[in-house]
């Protein structure tokens, strides 16, 4: 199974560690942000990793070049930052069969495998790893909504009452189906196409979408408090 891997932000709220450098090669302990995504997804198997780069893009190829722990790279570009669902787009070429999607400024240990072995099910499209927060935090977010097995029902954006915390940790796994729900996918508020706004449409599609209950640690690192909890984690 192949990994689709979007790094092409610029990590502003990250600075001053991203004035010289891209997010994904922020120093995370003695190691880039980027290789302990990396080193879970090798764990899983993963046979092809495919990055998703912008914003400084070359210093990432120079530091990875084509291949990860024996693991092949191929490097693709988003020219614009304009979100999730846009960058897996741009891996659409690289990808025919069920795949997997890891947000690049994630660390996390836990059950991940479980969302690969969820994934090969028969009749199921979509995997979702996802995390239980606080309601203030939930209504901040878009939240899911699951049945009691993990099927998930409905996805429910910024609620004010919200009728769940489950919300999204930054792994995903997917068919290839999921290309033609990102085609569809306009332009948020905020001007970016939503990877959620396309599993809300492959859900209305009538598509099997599973979820996962994340039992692990993670730390999604956007601030530099939050690299901070990240280097605590990886020092463990």
């Amino acid at each position: 199974m192949k990994a689709v891997i979007p790094a092409a932000g610029r990590g502003t709220r990250l600075r001053p560690h991203t004035e010289d450098r891209p997010k994904p090669l922020v120093a995370v302990g003695d190691r880039p942000l980027l290789s302990h995504g990396l080193d879970e997804l090798v764990a899983l198997g993963v046979t092809e990793f495919v990055i998703v780069v912008g914003y400084r893009k070359e210093a990432i190829i120079d530091h990875y070049g084509d291949a990860f722990d024996g693991v092949p790279i191929t490097y693709v570009h988003q020219r614009e930052p304009k979100g999730l669902a846009d960058a897996v787009l741009r891996a659409e070429t690289e990808v025919d069969d069920d795949f997997l999607v890891f947000n690049a400024d994630n660390v996390m240990t836990g059950n991940l495998a479980e969302v690969v072995e969820r994934q090969r099910t028969d009749g199921v499209d979509a995997t979702l790893l996802v995390d239980e927060v606080s309601r203030d935090e939930a209504a901040d977010t878009g939240v899911f909504v699951t049945d009691d097995d993990g099927r998930l029902d409905a996805v429910v954006e910024k609620p004010s009452n919200p009728p769940s915390t489950q919300v999204l940790t930054g792994l995903f796994a997917f068919s290839p189906d999921i290309f033609h729900a990102c085609h569809l996918v306009q332009p948020s508020d905020r001007g970016e196409y939503e990877l959620t706004d396309a599993i809300d449409l492959f859900l209305r599609a009538e598509r099997r979408v599973e979820t996962v209950a994340f039992d692990g640690q993670r730390v999604n690192v956007n601030t530099p408090a939050d690299r901070e909890r990240a280097e605590r984690l990886v020092g463990e």
